[in-house]
Order: C-alpha cells, then sequence, then structure tokens
C-alpha cells in the first residue's frame, strides 16, 4: 500500500472510508427524507425542493418500467445539464437499470454504436439534440424517446441570459416512438420495489475513442459510490453547501462533483446548461454559491470577464478541478480574485473521476494531488512494471473502490488495461507521472502525446504551462507537427488576448521562449488562431490539432 502521502493527509478526516452498502438511488430517498423542503436544484431562477425531485424520479422511473425496462438493461441519457438530466438519471437507477450517460455533442455514428453495443432500447434525450437520433429508431434496437424540453424547467421571470436549448419553445411534435416529457410523467406510472445493490451496474461512461471507437467502462453503485462519498468529505461539504455546477453530467467530474455528491450530502446543485461566465458571477453571487468545480478553461474565461471585479465572490469556500494543469499564473489570479488555492485533483472515466486530491490546507501547484480514501497508487516502468521511486517518471497504476469493473463487452482490453501487483489488482491510466517526497503526485503527460524530437522528450503539458506566464497568450495548445530532420517538432497553437492581437509577432513568442526554456522544447511552429477546439467539458481537444497537422504524414 502506498503510504507516503500520510504525513499531509487532512488531519480532520480517517484514511480510510466506509461505505454504505446501498444503491446511488438510495442518497436521493435518504436525502428527501431528512430534507424534503430543501433546494436540490437552482435553474435560472428556479427552485426545486427534494421532496419534488424524488416525486418527479418515481414517476420516470415508473414510465421506464412500464415501457419494458427490466434490471440490468441499459437506458440512453443524451442530455445537457438540466434537471431533466438529474431527474432522469436517478429514475434510471430507481428503475434498476444501467445510465449510459452520452456526450451530447456525438451523432448518428457514435449513437449507432453506443446503441448496438449496449442495445438500448430507450433513450431520454434533450429536444435539440432529437434530430441527431431519431433517424435511428427502429431502425437499431432503439425503440423510444423521451423528449425533454429544459424551457418548462426555468422561472419564466428570470432575467438571466438563457441559452438558446433553454429559452427554446417546448416539445410538442410526439410520435412514433417519441414522447414529451411531460406525457410521459403525466401516466402516472410507480416504480415496482427498488432492488440494486452496490455490487449491480449503475453507469457505463463512455471512454473518448481517440484511438479507436468509444470503450464503456463499466460502474456499480459502489464504484459510483465511492467517488461521491469521497469528495463530499474531502471538501467538507453539508446539507447547507451550495454547488455551482458548470461541468457536464455526462462526464464522470460533473457526474460526481456537481450532481451525485450533493445528493448524498442533502445540498445544493445550482445548474448551468451552457458555460457564460457572466451568468457564473451572477449566481454565485446571488445563490451565496460554496463550491465551483470547472476546468482551466473555464477559469481563463471566468478571469477574463472586464467586469468579474463588480460581483460578491466572498461566499466561495472551494474552487478546484482537473483534466488539465493549472497554469501557475491563472491560479495566482484566482487565488487574488477570491482568496482561495484552486485545488487540482486526477480521476479518468475508469475511475469515476477523482482518485487523487490536493488536500485542502496544504495543496501544491500544478499537482495531481494524494491518493484519497482507499486508493492505492503507484508509479511504474511502462514496460517492466518495476515499481520507481520520488522522482521518478513512470505510468500511474490505482487500485481503489472506484476502479472500473472492465470495459463492456470487450475481455481482451479489460485484461489490458490491469496487472497484478502485490496480489491486488491495478488499472493502468495510461498516464505519465512522478510523485515527491511527500508522495505528492505530478503529471508528466499522457503516454501517447509526448513528443519526440530528436531523441528529446519534451511535454506538452510542460510548454503550456510555462506559456501562459506570457502575458500576450490568452490560450495556447502544444502538439507535434512534422519536420523533415527532427522527425517531429514542436508547435503552438496560440489565441492571444484581443489587446495583443496587433502587437504580438511570432518572433515575440519564440524569442520569449528561448529565454525561458531548453531549446528543444521551443516552439518552431507558432499558428495564431481565434478560437482552439474544445470538447463538451471544455478540455482542449489536442488530438483533432495534432491530427490536421499530421493529415497525409505518417507520425513517427
Amino acid at each position: 500500500m502506498f503510504t507516503r502521502h500520510y504525513a499531509v493527509w487532512p488531519k480532520e478526516l480517517p484514511k480510510t472510508m466506509t461505505l454504505p452498502k446501498t444503491s446511488v438511488f438510495t442518497n436521493l430517498d435518504i436525502s428527501a427524507q431528512r430534507y424534503p423542503d430543501h433546494t436540490a436544484i437552482i435553474f435560472y431562477d428556479a427552485l426545486i425542493t427534494y421532496r419534488r425531485l424524488l416525486a418527479e424520479v418515481e414517476a420516470m422511473a415508473g414510465y421506464l418500467q412500464a415501457q419494458g425496462v427490466k434490471k440490468g438493461d441499459r437506458v440512453l441519457l443524451y442530455m445537457q445539464n438540466s434537471p431533466q438530466y438529474v431527474i432522469s438519471y436517478y429514475a434510471i437507477l430507481r428503475a434498476d437499470a444501467v445510465v449510459i450517460p452520452v456526450n451530447p455533442m456525438n451523432r448518428a455514428a457514435e449513437l449507432e454504436h453506443f446503441i448496438s453495443d449496449t442495445r438500448s432500447s430507450v433513450c431520454l434525450a434533450g429536444q435539440e439534440l432529437v434530430e441527431h437520433i431519431a433517424p435511428l429508431l427502429h431502425k437499431t434496437n432503439l425503440e423510444q424517446i423521451v423528449v425533454a424540453s429544459y424551457s418548462t424547467y426555468i422561472k419564466p421571470d428570470t432575467n438571466l441570459d438563457l441559452p438558446a436549448e433553454v429559452a427554446s419553445p417546448a416539445w410538442s411534435d410526439d410520435g412514433a416512438g417519441l414522447v414529451s416529457w411531460e406525457a410521459a410523467m403525466a401516466e402516472g406510472h410507480r416504480p415496482t420495489e427498488h432492488t440494486a445493490g452496490p455490487e449491480d451496474l449503475a453507469v457505463i461512461p463512455y471512454s473518448s475513442g481517440t484511438t479507436g471507437t468509444p470503450k464503456g467502462c463499466m460502474h456499480t453503485h459502489r464504484s459510483v459510490m465511492a467517488t461521491a462519498v469521497h469528495r463530499v468529505f474531502w471538501n467538507l461539504s453539508t446539507s447547507d453547501s451550495v454547488q455551482l455546477a458548470t461541468l457536464p453530467f455526462f462526464h464522470v467530474t460533473g457526474m460526481t462533483g456537481s450532481m451525485n455528491g450533493p445528493i448524498f450530502a442533502g445540498s445544493t446543485s445550482v445548474i448551468m446548461t451552457r458555460w457564460a461566465r457572466t451568468t457564473a458571477s451572477r449566481l454565485i453571487e446571488r445563490y451565496k454559491v460554496t463550491g465551483w468545480t470547472n476546468i482551466v478553461t473555464m477559469a481563463v474565461d471566468f478571469l477574463s470577464n472586464p467586469d468579474i471585479g463588480k460581483y460578491d465572490l466572498s461566499s466561495l469556500n472551494m474552487i478546484g478541478g482537473g483534466g488539465a494543469t493549472m497554469p501557475v499564473a491563472v491560479a495566482e489570479k484566482l487565488k487574488k480574485l477570491t482568496g482561495l488555492n484552486y485545488i487540482e485533483g486526477y480521476g479518468l472515466s475508469e475511475t469515476m473521476a477523482a482518485t487523487h486530491i490536493n488536500p485542502n490546507a496544504k495543496p501544491k501547484a500544478q499537482c495531481l494531488g494524494i491518493p484519497v480514501f482507499d486508493v492505492d497508487s503507484r508509479i511504474v516502468d511502462v514496460d517492466t512494471l518495476e515499481e520507481k521511486g520520488p522522482g521518478e517518471t513512470g505510468e500511474i497504476v490505482s487500485c481503489g473502490p472506484q476502479v472500473t469493473l472492465g470495459y463492456w463487452n470487450r475481455p481482451a482490453e479489460t485484461e489490458a488495461a490491469f496487472v497484478e501487483i502485490d496480489g491486488k489488482r491495478f488499472f493502468r491510466t495510461g498516464d505519465l507521472a512522478y510523485y515527491d517526497e511527500e508522495g505528492y503526485f505530478f503529471m508528466v503527460d499522457r503516454l501517447k502525446r509526448m513528443i519526440n524530437a530528436s531523441g528529446f522528450k519534451v511535454w506538452p503539458s510542460e510548454v503550456e504551462g510555462l506559456m501562459y506566464q506570457h502575458p500576450a497568450i490568452h490560450e495556447v495548445c502544444i502538439i507535434s507537427a512534422p519536420d523533415p530532420k527532427r522527425g517531429e517538432t514542436v508547435k503552438a497553437c496560440i489565441v492571444l488576448k484581443p489587446e495583443a492581437e496587433d502587437s504580438t509577432s511570432v518572433e515575440d513568442i519564440t524569442s520569449w521562449c528561448k529565454d525561458r526554456m531548453a531549446v528543444y522544447k521551443v516552439p518552431t511552429l507558432v499558428e495564431f488562431v481565434t478560437t482552439l477546439p474544445k470538447s463538451p467539458t471544455g478540455k482542449l481537444m489536442w488530438r483533432a490539432l495534432q491530427d490536421e497537422e499530421w493529415k497525409g504524414s505518417e507520425k513517427l
């Protein structure tokens, strides 16, 4: 067991956490009994109590069962953040079925893969997404789509700016295989007794599929419960905590930190369907938000708001996230504004969010954190699996209650993803990192993202972190590019700050870099762009840029 980090372990917390032996749905049931009139969800000024949330979950669960959904069946959830997403998620679990959370950016080809892979017959979808999945009705296993209109859950007289998807008039085009959310709820079905337990499948989030078709990560109620409970206790959350939900719920970080965790604690989630920095600031001030889990690109945009100083952000007591290293310059600006350290963590779809989080009392910058409750993480040699010592780079392998059982319908890939160490089953993350003398883990990069320039290893995240210190750079993404002599070289795709667009040249950037980093790390190619491609979670899609750069060439 890796215990080097115990010296910096939060004094107020035990090192092990006994998890409830109940389903994830039971968390909602218990919170509704404890806090029936407490606000569970705030959605563009509309308040939903725990009593109402549970009642609507029961009604939708009954409807799903009336459509033939049985224990263990997989049900697609294809929506953006909304009350209906939360209701759908917990209704599927209440029906003893399995949630298949689908990225709202997925289109017909990806959707067909999810349907065929999981043999799902029912989908709960946002109305803005129906056009992409409706053509698959009756041509695949899909037999019915429940269509949710987000506008039916907002407060009509809200003065907040609404995303187009939320402002759109409600769906009224029911047809063969299509039923509106309201019509489904109005049928008044009651679900049968809830029987799912901790070892039953609960959620199958799919990996990004950047190296092939997406793989489903099998998570039980126990593994989903683990990260929900861990996050609540690590952040000392209570029923009076208020979480700003800006990360998408289909992604495990948003799912855990902004939905499952708050429901376990009986606290409140302030839900945004789309990221908008001014709306986020207004919601923090209006509802005294205490916690905000985000990613780097959101924090950068939030700080870029010229009116940010006009808002009262004093209620915040925790800001953190993961997915990409937080540049020191950005973290310092955030601390100057809020007085808070940015608490970074680390996890994957395969681990249902965090396996590592920084201690709130002693965080380290650009650090993944320390292994959380009951997580055994090691650094091993990629080829020999020999365990590494402090300061030595290798692959992160992790064993813990939140680790996936494996990949749905992929026994060979499941077997390849795990390794036995000291009699325990460890998941191979594919991430390169090292830990320091105190047991803090530091990311080096993705195993497949390394740039090999004439034999010199360049880690893009390291170069990005340095370049964010440049006063003219708003966003930057480092990728590899073909080079006739070096094999591959370093390229920087840069979004400049508006005020620097007319006064910054490629030579300014490269000269600045040469003064601050080893010559082999300096971008030999610099491209100024207006935007960088991002995933729905806000992560920079470096692979899309790199694939385009290498089109017509063979990456060595």
